[in-house]
């Protein structure tokens, strides 16, 4: 008989991890999310929550817009930081060594070292509990070549449940 009480979360792990780049030239940000999806696939749409009390949120907020940089397996240690630490405190690039590029049509800037980015222009804003739910149009999306004509694999990086003290 099923009695027990549980966190419904952790049920839905591990989820690909992506970094989420926001701000401009001058003051950049990187968030590590997993709660981002697809919306569409005729019309590319995505949607990523982002807690309300977060500096990417805020950033987000100004600009209406970010690019989703998908990291490899080999980045989970970097996108632990940048999911454990706040851009108020810290500069995620120079301390995690990633390489921020212009964007091509947002002010974000894209991370170097992951494989695929898709750039994005917030469309709406869903007020789901601590965090918002940006649904964002993606305007352009540019992978690595070896990636895009699947001569080399991706391992994402995945995640197990997150805890405070990990």
């Amino acid at each position: 008989m099923k009695k027990v009480r549980v966190k419904y979360l952790e049920f839905m792990w591990p989820l690909r991890h992506f970094l989420i780049t926001c701000g401009d030239k001058a003051q950049p940000n990187i968030i590590a999310v997993s709660f981002c999806m697809p919306l569409s696939k005729k019309d590319p749409f995505v949607a990523c929550a982002i807690g309300k009390k977060m500096y990417s949120y805020e950033l987000i907020e100004k600009t209406k817009e970010f690019i989703i940089n998908v990291p490899p397996a080999s980045l989970k240690p970097k996108v632990y930081y940048c999911g454990y630490h706040s851009g108020r405190e810290v500069d995620k690039f120079r301390e995690t060594g990633l390489t921020p590029k212009p964007g091509h049509k947002v002010s974000a800037p894209f991370i170097e070292e992951c494989v695929a980015h898709m750039e994005c222009k917030v469309k709406q804003e869903i007020d789901v509990g601590e965090k918002t739910l940006f649904i964002a149009e993606i305007i352009d999306a540019y992978a690595d070549e070896d990636i895009a004509e699947n001569k080399r694999e991706l391992k994402y990086s995945l995640g197990k449940f997150p805890r405070k003290n990990a």
